[in-house]
């Protein structure tokens, strides 16, 4: 199933989405939830981020093909790092160009939202611990990253991780096309099953390190073809099967 959260008039909250309607849910989408009988058509409502991460565990380097565009060896183990919630936006959510950088990055990626609380699980226990997957970017200001040596600054300003549209539940992430597009350009395509470090063994390591928590996303590294987004610039990621993401940079 497809979940979404949504905001309608002064109301938040979580819908299974089928075509052009939303099926309202009564419960937790994180625990026990069951689909309610109140409908709203997708037009009538406004899609948010379709979870508030505590956390965002990032990681690096993770298609074969970036690494041959990059000329580097392929890594011994995942590269992590943080995002900030605060850095969550939703689609067609506007990613705010900050003023300390001159160089604004996209990265297409797939996201895993996790959908219970797990650590130090096994790569065969991962699987338990998935509520389901969805689209990310991982925007970075490009220069602050080269010029600071480390990656906080440059992953962590608001609206530098846009996440949806939703949380597909059925997700087979061992196959599919990802590709980014600006203002309909192709910039990015390849096939997650590039992935030099698949899903299973990603929650695995992670969970050895910290504890995930309901909510929390781990996004899964970017294919090659990364480069610059300039202000009033459309930047679309589509996982086919999963669904596109869009945001305008501001």
């Amino acid at each position: 199933m497809k979940i979404v959260r949504f905001r309608h008039e002064d109301e938040i909250g979580y819908g299974v989405l089928k075509g052009d309607e939303i099926s309202l849910v009564d419960g937790n989408v994180f625990g026990v939830f069951h689909i309610g009988d109140r409908k709203l058509a997708l037009d009538d409502v406004r899609l948010l981020a379709p979870c508030e991460p505590g956390k965002a565990v990032c990681i690096g380097l993770n298609y074969v093909d970036h690494a041959a565009e990059l000329n580097m060896d392929l890594p011994a183990e995942p590269l992590m790092f943080l995002k900030p919630s605060t850095s969550v936006c939703g689609p067609g959510d506007t990613i705010v160009y900050p003023a300390m950088t001159e160089n604004l990055h996209y990265e297409a990626e797939l996201g895993i939202v996790i959908g219970k609380r797990c650590k130090a699980v096994s790569e065969e226990e991962a699987g338990e611990c998935i509520l389901g997957y969805t689209c990310a970017n991982d925007v970075t200001a490009r220069d602050l990253q080269a010029r600071d040596g480390q990656w906080t600054r440059c992953k962590s300003f608001d609206t530098f991780l846009p996440i949806g549209p939703c949380i597909d539940t059925r997700f087979k992430p061992d196959s599919a096309p990802i590709r980014l597009t600006l203002n309909g350009e192709e910039k990015q395509s390849s096939d997650i099953s590039n992935f030099i470090f698949k899903v299973p063994r990603l929650i695995s390591f992670v969970s050895q390190v910290m504890t995930l928590l309901p909510g929390d996303v781990i996004i899964t590294g970017t294919p090659p073809g990364i480069g610059p987004m300039e202000r009033g610039d459309v930047v679309r990621v589509e996982i086919e099967g999963l669904g596109v993401l869009e945001n305008v940079v501001g």
